[in-house]
């Protein structure tokens, strides 16, 4: 079952033609390694890669040391390769995300507690967040968040809980050159203020968007974890902002807290770890 969801994955990545393999990119030919080491019945030396791909032997050594750095492929003490961990990371991260659209669906039939707010599933994409799922209020919110929707993660509270799983050396990589154009008044003026909700973030397990994405539109969000301990997702719950009342905000923190632990739980999350956003 492992060996053919690799295939899966590594055909998907792109397969190309071997006769044509030594004049594509350097990630075509990477990809084409890839194939080849998982569809082979044993694990193939770097002389049967080349000759397979008709690749020179030193671009295939290029290529294989690479991708070793990378965790793609390990090299075995007799000289033959096969798929690295890092494939797994990936296609773990495969499996989760498309289990947990799944998920988030079923917690919301099973939970009628928020069904007055909108609430949002979303997972990092670079600089922005992309929506897997979503349950629209029927209440006006005057934002509509739809499905494969792009939004800042600079500004909005799912970007904001999923950044603070991050370094801020790593944040800082991300947005130094490449800060986004504020949406409203209350946007995040620069990775400075950024990082300092970033640590608020961190010490309660809670991150907001007062109005930095729609004005008038206050959202609270909280992290969702796989087996592996990772923030994997957020979770948001968007109210007008008349209705942002200490007791209210309280009230929906619990319960989307409690949400998130069971979609985690779900994903494989041990409950101590799922907990540790607060």
């Amino acid at each position: 079952m492992k060996g053919a969801f690799i295939d899966q994955l590594v055909y998907s990545i792109g397969k190309i033609g071997m006769k044509s393999a030594y004049e594509t990119p350097a990630l075509r030919r990477g990809a084409s390694i890839l194939d080849v080491v998982a569809s082979s019945p044993t694990p193939p030396a770097a002389a049967f890669l080349s000759k397979e791909l008709g690749l020179p032997k030193s671009t295939t050594h290029g290529l294989l040391l690479t991708m070793q750095e990378l965790g793609l492929l390990k090299k075995a003490t007799d000289g033959t390769y096969q798929i690295g961990p890092k494939i797994m990371h990936w296609a773990h991260a495969f499996l989760n995300q498309t289990n947990l659209v799944q998920e988030f669906q079923n917690a919301m039939s099973e939970n009628n507690d928020l069904d007055d707010h909108t609430i949002t599933l979303s997972i990092l994409d670079g600089n922005n967040v992309v929506y897997l799922s979503c349950r629209n209020s029927r209440r006006p919110l005057g934002f509509t968040f739809k499905m494969g929707m792009h939004l800042p993660a600079a500004f909005n509270a799912t970007g904001k809980i999923m950044l603070a799983a991050l370094e801020d050396e790593e944040i800082h990589q991300r947005f130094d050159q490449d800060w986004p154009e504020k949406l409203t008044s209350r946007s995040v003026q620069d990775i400075n203020q950024l990082l300092v909700e970033i640590q608020q973030v961190r010490e309660s397990g809670i991150s907001f968007d007062n109005g930095q994405i729609q004005d008038g539109m206050f959202c609270v969000g909280v992290a969702i974890r796989d087996f592996s301990n990772q923030v994997v997702a957020g979770l948001a719950l968007s109210l007008i902002e008349s209705e942002a009342t200490e007791n209210n905000i309280s009230r929906v923190i619990n319960t989307l807290r409690k949400i998130s632990l069971d979609l985690s739980e779900r994903l494989g999350a041990q409950r101590t770890s799922a907990c540790q956003d607060g």
